[in-house]
């Protein structure tokens, strides 16, 4: 993971937990704000120390800027901003339709045969005889998918 971050400065550990009070005056937020959206977005839940302290890691402030986006410069409601951002970290990297779960088993299949291209053949594993495809199997035809409104 890259040490950049459009508002942590670089100099900062990784790791390094930010107060409330950080936090606010790197975002220009309102700490009460940040209380009110901690108790309106599940996806935002800052750790607390022993004394019942909250303090804020990377992964927490990613979440603020993107919630402070939607609804200040996309003029989103919370409930709609709620939805986006729930869906946004649960589909973020993950295939969302059984054709792109198609699409990414057929680039690492593409990636698996050239490797061992790369690698040459195997003078262990060339005897072996493989049988060939029925012919009762059809291909796999990829459907169109309609969503409803």
């Amino acid at each position: 993971m890259s040490n950049e971050h459009p508002i942590i400065p670089a100099d900062h550990a990784p790791n390094r937990r930010y107060s409330i009070g950080e936090v606010s005056d790197m975002l220009k937020v309102p700490q009460h704000l940040l209380r009110q959206w901690e108790e309106r977005f599940s996806q935002l839940r800052p750790k607390r120390t022993n004394t019942n302290r909250r303090y804020y890691l990377r992964e927490d402030i990613d979440i603020i800027l993107r919630i402070k986006t939607l609804l200040h410069s996309e003029h989103m409601k919370v409930k709609g901003a709620r939805k986006r951002l729930t869906y946004e970290i649960v589909t973020e990297g993950k295939p969302a339709y059984r054709l792109e779960h198609r699409e990414l088993l057929d680039r690492v299949a593409a990636e698996a045969q050239s490797i061992l291209t790369i690698l040459g053949s195997d003078p262990e594993t060339d005897n072996f005889v493989t049988e060939p495809e029925p012919d009762n199997i059809e291909p796999f035809q990829a459907r169109s998918i309609k969503f409803r409104k």
